[in-house]
């Protein structure tokens, strides 16, 4: 059998001495989706913690601490840097630091989600702080003072995230903020460790408390429990109803008269006489003054030399606990909690 006349092979890429060029690449149709990519949010409602007593338990749960300032998001978006507050407001402009930080971070696009804090000498979170820094309730004041205290990522280069477990959320935050840094857009770091023993060493440094987190949960808007908080001292907003006038107090004020929700009116919940600075209490004072009315809005029973106020503006109160009849004990005035922030009116269940 006579074999056929064998033939030289050709290179796979031809002239293999000739320079190899690829194609000239087609322009990209505009009107194609980029299957590969998620349409990025212009917002995201945040996810919120519940109010517990005691820290969650089980080796699902992981833990930070709790910062006392103003819920932020900020987007990183191809048209430049977004800030936005807990209620939608853009407030770019008013965190020049956070902003200047934002864009040299490594990445074309993205969201974190996370809290402003002015922090005091001892490095903790001071919301009077932030507040004054901001120029008050309603001040349109910039804070050079701010920072941004990152704990989630919501959007990271393309991809949505809020699908995924918190665990790889965290993982990709990691690697955008490092730890330790001492720049105005920080890492909230992550905590392993007991709950209960947390929730001891935490009020000991006279912090506000911890926050508890299911590692596989994927981000939620909305108070699901996927986020759990636990306070040292107790802080919520109640409504300003009026104030007792003293002559031997900042501002005149005696003590604010305190009103929160229950059902669908407004109840009398007590009042608070400390917490206030010269400051302070005269800008509260001022802003009081404009919402006078004849007659309360709700039964604070028998005052002397009270004045009455359109329940508008909410107050921030740190509190221990609650008396038999429904009033606060001993109770410290913080700020007023502007409305852009979103700040609620504590609900009596």
């Amino acid at each position: 059998m006579t074999k056929p006349p064998h033939t030289p092979s050709k290179p796979l890429l031809g002239d293999v001495d000739a320079p190899v060029r690829s194609r000239a690449r087609r322009r990209r149709d505009p009107a194609q989706a980029q299957l590969l990519l998620d349409p990025m949010p212009a917002r995201v409602e945040p996810c919120l913690a519940l109010l517990r007593p005691r820290p969650p338990k089980g080796d699902d749960w992981v833990y930070e601490i709790k910062w006392d300032g103003y819920r932020l998001a900020v987007h990183i978006e191809p048209t430049g840097v977004r800030i936005l507050t807990r209620g939608g407001h853009d407030w770019t402009d008013r965190f020049p630091a956070i902003l200047a930080e934002a864009r040299r971070l490594s990445v074309s696009t993205a969201i974190m989600d996370g809290e402003a804090v002015v922090l005091d000498a001892a490095g903790r979170s001071d919301f009077g702080m932030l507040q004054q820094s901001l120029g008050g309730r309603g001040g349109k004041r910039t804070s050079r003072d701010a920072i941004f205290m990152a704990f989630d990522l919501l959007y990271f280069d393309g991809h949505d995230l809020t699908g995924t477990e918190l665990s790889a959320r965290r993982h990709l935050l990691e690697g955008l903020v490092p730890p330790d840094g001492e720049e105005a857009i920080r890492l909230s770091e992550e905590i392993e460790a007991d709950g209960e023993q947390l929730l001891r060493i935490a009020c000991e440094h006279d912090l506000e408390g911890i926050i508890a987190k299911r590692r596989d949960a994927p981000y939620r808007s909305g108070r699901l429990g996927d986020w759990v908080k636990i306070k040292c001292v107790q802080s919520d907003g109640f409504l300003i109803v009026g104030y007792e006038k003293s002559t031997a107090s900042f501002g005149g004020i005696g003590r604010l008269l305190l009103a929160a929700h229950r059902g669908g009116e407004l109840v009398y919940v007590g009042g608070v006489g400390t917490g206030f600075n010269e400051r302070s209490a005269g800008e509260l004072r001022e802003q009081m003054d404009k919402l006078k009315i004849a007659k309360p809005t709700v039964d604070t029973g028998r005052k002397r030399n009270a004045v009455f106020v359109d329940p508008k503006l909410v107050a921030e109160i740190e509190y221990r606990a609650w008396t038999h009849d429904g009033k606060l004990r001993h109770a410290s005035y913080k700020g007023l909690r502007d409305a852009a922030d979103g700040g609620a009116v504590y609900k009596i269940e």
